[in-house]
């Protein structure tokens, strides 16, 4: 009898299709995906896919942003309930107005947001190329930026441009409670407190590092020969001890006590390998974006896409 990993991986030759994953997704998703990784990644991966299918496994936003560079591929989601606290901070009404409010301002939207919002932007960063991003916005020019307002403090921080705010968060990233997190570290002080900057300043103001969920994974892969307290939803501890086994790694703590003492992703855990494999079987939940909604989104992912490309080189 056939497991239901081999069951998907049957499905997925048979159908042409291809798995991706974000770091926040369950284990038993991460093992079967042909590509795991962070927003930027899989941006990448589903313009550049060969596949007829793209089965993605994480949450709406990231799913709508495949269809919108990929619109004659199908494109499915296991769970349409995977949804995202920091999208839905930033309704797309709510912010047109925002932006109607302060013209001759170059808008900024990080990619955890909706088609919608994406539509009423200039370029889509994501946390690993924000800073690079806003840097290359010429410094006369004033800046919308939405909708963390923590990336975006960040940010500010780090370039020393000012910017106009949208009043949105990540409930995931904000959950972190900074005197456990002070206790841990004390508790364990040869370990390096490394966080993803979605998270609120006074989190990152006691962090070694601060980087999306790739440059954390990186700078880890960097200093293998050190000891880490992880800063961002747990399901990223996974793919990072496979990068480096020998490593010891915790998840940072939570203010409220749940099943892992940890901040996890309710909406990312919504997938489940079971409704991977009859997504992909059903050819549903698919997801559509309205030409006109794509065609004006499309604009600012190409010139953050094109943008990344030129600054890695």
């Amino acid at each position: 009898m056939m497991t239901i990993q081999e069951k998907i991986k049957k499905l997925k030759t048979e159908k042409n299709a291809v798995i991706l994953a974000h770091y926040y997704q369950e284990e038993a998703i991460q093992d079967v995906a042909d590509y795991v990784g962070d927003s930027l990644g899989l941006s990448q991966v589903a313009a550049k896919t060969d596949a007829d299918i793209i089965v993605f496994a994480g949450v709406h936003f990231m799913a709508e942003t495949a269809k919108i560079l990929s619109p004659n591929k199908m494109v499915v989601l296991p769970d349409l309930e995977a949804g995202c606290s920091l999208a839905d901070s930033c309704p797309p009404q709510e912010f047109k107005k925002f932006v109607d409010a302060h013209p001759n301002h170059t808008v900024i939207t990080y990619v955890n947001c909706s088609a919608e919002v994406k539509a009423l932007t200039d370029i889509v960063c994501t946390s690993s190329n924000a800073l690079k991003i806003v840097n290359s916005i010429p410094k006369e020019t004033p800046i919308i930026f939405a909708p963390d307002r923590n990336l975006g403090k960040y940010i500010m921080k780090e370039t020393g441009r000012e910017m106009l705010l949208w009043d949105g968060s990540c409930v995931v990233h904000e959950a972190f409670s900074l005197e456990k997190l002070i206790k841990l570290h004390q508790e364990n002080p040869e370990h390096v407190i490394i966080a993803h900057p979605e998270s609120e300043e006074h989190i990152l103001n006691v962090a070694t590092y601060v980087g999306s969920t790739a440059g954390m994974i990186n700078y880890v892969k960097k200093h293998q020969d050190q000891k880490f307290i992880v800063a961002t939803e747990a399901g990223i501890l996974y793919k990072m001890q496979q990068e480096v086994p020998h490593t010891e790694l915790i998840p940072a703590p939570a203010k409220e006590d749940n099943t892992c003492a940890c901040s996890e992703c309710a909406f990312m855990k919504v997938n489940t390998l079971q409704k991977l494999y009859d997504c992909l079987k059903n050819e549903s939940p698919q997801i559509e974006v309205s030409k006109k909604i794509r065609e004006k989104a499309l604009v600012p992912i190409n010139r953050m896409l094109a943008l990344s490309e030129n600054l890695s080189k």
